[in-house]
């Protein structure tokens, strides 16, 4: 009975990261209303960071039952889809619109959630991946969304066209053959998480110097650091 109880809980854990992705989609559509306080948006973008946590508390929690199975890793990532995929898509889409582009214009969103089921897809079916990623992860790119939406709140809407050209930018680079090393962690030690160490604090000035802009800048350096990782400058 325990070991059924323990065997369930990495599962779970995954299933409560798809419920934020959810709430996160529904707040998406209430952007500018206040909810409890707080609007739509920020619950959108606080259900993203839960989403987060527990796709990394999932991992650890596999790990740690020694749960692992081809079932939990499928769902793993069906949750990342609608967490990581088409929580920000239409963060963004719903952003858009409020800033005078029309339904029309802010469709291009769509394709991130397309690229990121391929991004996934790919991802299952290479047993290379599990250390260093081929192509952008795609909770980064949902951090990355967070950045702009953080942007435009804080600074200005860029218009369509650039937001067409960064969605293009994002969809590639999710379903590039590039080497990116993984942000999560397997251990504490100092010199094997360098660079995951370096984007943590680099993440936390960044977005006390540019607010919720800082995590797309905080992505640009992890573009920034895996090159350089991969061809040891």
């Amino acid at each position: 009975m325990l070991k059924r109880i323990t065997d369930a809980i990495p599962n779970t854990i995954t299933c409560l990261n798809l419920i934020s992705g959810c709430v996160a989609i529904f707040m998406a559509f209430h952007l500018h209303e206040t909810i409890g306080g707080l609007t739509g948006g920020t619950w959108a973008i606080i259900a993203i960071a839960m989403a987060a946590l527990f796709d990394f508390l999932d991992g650890a929690a596999a790990r740690l039952f020694k749960a692992v199975s081809a079932i939990g890793k499928d769902l793993d990532s069906l949750s990342d889809l609608v967490s990581f995929g088409v929580a920000p898509a239409m963060l963004m889409l719903n952003t858009m619109t409020a800033n005078g582009s029309s339904l029309w214009a802010a469709a291009p969103c769509l394709l991130i959630p397309a690229f990121g089921a391929i991004r996934l897809a790919i991802f299952n079916n290479d047993t290379q991946q599990s250390t260093t990623f081929r192509g952008l992860p795609i909770p980064a790119n949902a951090i990355f969304w967070i950045g702009m939406y953080g942007w435009i709140g804080r600074y200005f809407y860029p218009g369509a066209g650039v937001i067409w050209v960064l969605i293009a930018l994002l969809c590639w680079a999710m379903v590039g053959k590039f080497k990116m090393f993984s942000l999560k962690f397997k251990n504490l030690d100092f010199y094997e998480n360098f660079c995951r160490y370096v984007i943590i604090v680099a993440a936390i000035i960044f977005v006390a110097m540019y607010g919720l802009a800082g995590l797309a800048w905080t992505i640009l350096l992890y573009f920034l650091l895996s090159y350089l990782r991969q061809n040891r400058i």
